[in-house]
């Protein structure tokens, strides 16, 4: 892929010192949770940087994709998600340019409200991760399932709670798995937090240890300091980093960990890592250094609590050293936080939503209100707030979500901005001739 000069100084260095597995994709495409690095970047597209007023073109409405909130990986043009009916949770795959169904599969059955606190919606959460011929998705139950990507057809499926003994989450289990070489990286909790299945078999094939926890919402990413590669996730008790060889726990940092729930994918920047999370967690940024024996330090630059990022479960960017996203601060805002200080650069008011999901494209930041039905199209700038248009969909959701709102994140891939509220699907032409 060629690399274009607008990508920001974080993923530069990131593919020199600290290089992810990246799925594989087509040059505009959003393979996994958070686009083609797992950073809520997409890949580089030329777009439109404003929309006429109502918002860009409708392109299709999709209206049956079933309850939950998982988000869309999308490659070649076809777009996979997850929803639930009463007979089961299913693994779709829509044609990404016309928005019709090719083929569904039910990975196991539908969640109920005895299974875990539904009062905020039930139904899959995670997001497909795409890797060769092959999908793998993870049920809110905790089934991981690989299946064709052309036909759906079913290749193993693993049950955490049967093979693992493991606790269904309070809130359901809600990471998008990772795939690096041969292994697919998911958190069933409990005794076996963090494992590596072969993602041919379902056979384990590696597992971190020392470190015994529930599994939380994190979405688990891969980086390397010197020589050792590590992958890093987050628990109640703030995240843990395990040996991708050895499976030791490397390091862990408690500023993030919090009793209610640890949500927000970790951003990896070079040599260093953020994280932040809500429930009064606030953020750190932590310097990592390789030691002797394969070891990792990793040194506390700052960690802020009140009045700073304090993520619930939107994601946050890194664009050019300043970290942008939504935080519970101050009534709830969103924010721009410089990288390497902590400090707030400027804060806008989005009452009444309570939340927000984001994404990065082409200079442009995209940010999801959670509450009042809208798309902000922002400018990525350190110094002000700049909202150059909105988009306001047209319909929100007939299904039954409870006290929870709208929090599948925004997709942008081939020229395509994706939303989803629900069983409802929205695709926006936002291609931008060059």
């Amino acid at each position: 892929m060629t690399l274009k000069p607008w990508i920001s100084w974080a993923v530069l260095a990131l593919a020199a010192i600290a290089p992810l597995s990246f799925a594989a994709a087509g040059e505009k495409d959003w393979p996994q949770w958070r686009g083609p690095a797992r950073d809520g970047h997409a890949a580089p597209q030329p777009l439109l940087k404003s929309w006429p007023e109502g918002g860009p073109a409708n392109k299709w409405e999709f209206r049956d994709a079933g309850l939950g909130y998982s988000g869309f990986a999308i490659r070649d043009g076809r777009l996979y998600t997850m929803g639930a009916r009463e007979d089961g949770c299913y693994v779709m795959c829509l044609d990404a340019t016309k928005g019709e169904l090719i083929w569904q599969t039910n990975i196991g059955r539908a969640s109920v409200a005895a299974d875990y606190a539904q009062g905020w919606g039930g139904g899959p959460r995670s997001t497909p991760t795409l890797d060769g011929d092959f999908v793998y998705a993870l049920s809110d139950l905790g089934v991981l399932a690989c299946l064709n990507a052309t036909k759906g057809d079913s290749v193993w499926s693993v049950n955490f709670v049967e093979k693992y003994q493991a606790a269904i989450p309070k809130w359901g289990f809600s990471e998008s798995v990772l795939i690096d070489g041969d292994r697919v990286i998911a958190t069933p909790g409990g005794g076996a937090f963090l494992v590596g299945l072969d993602k041919k078999t379902g056979e384990q094939v590696w597992a971190g240890n020392g470190h015994e926890e529930g599994a939380q919402y994190v979405s688990p990413m891969k980086q390397t300091i010197g020589e050792v590669a590590f992958y890093v996730t987050a628990s109640k008790k703030g995240l843990v980093a395990f040996d991708a060889q050895s499976g030791n726990l490397l390091f862990s940092n408690s500023a993030t960990g919090n009793d209610v729930a640890v949500i927000p994918t970790p951003i990896l920047a070079g040599d260093q890592l953020y994280h932040t999370s809500d429930y009064g967690a606030g953020n750190v940024l932590l310097k990592l250094a390789a030691g002797e024996n394969r070891t990792v330090t990793a040194e506390v630059i700052y960690a802020l609590k009140e009045k700073s990022m304090q993520n619930h479960h939107g994601g946050v960017v890194l664009v050019d050293g300043v970290i942008y996203g939504s935080s519970k601060a101050n009534g709830g805002v969103w924010m721009a936080q410089d990288l390497q200080t902590g400090k707030t650069l400027w804060e806008e008011r989005m009452r009444p939503n309570r939340s927000g999901s984001i994404a990065y494209a082409d200079g442009m930041l995209y940010c999801y209100n959670d509450q009042d039905e809208t798309l902000l199209l922002v400018e990525a700038n350190p110094s002000a707030f700049k909202k150059v248009s909105e988009l306001k969909l047209p319909e929100t959701t007939k299904v039954d979500r409870g006290n929870g709102a709208i929090w599948a994140h925004p997709v942008i891939a081939d020229g395509t901005l994706y939303l989803r509220d629900q069983e409802l699907i929205f695709a926006y032409d936002i291609a931008r001739a060059e």
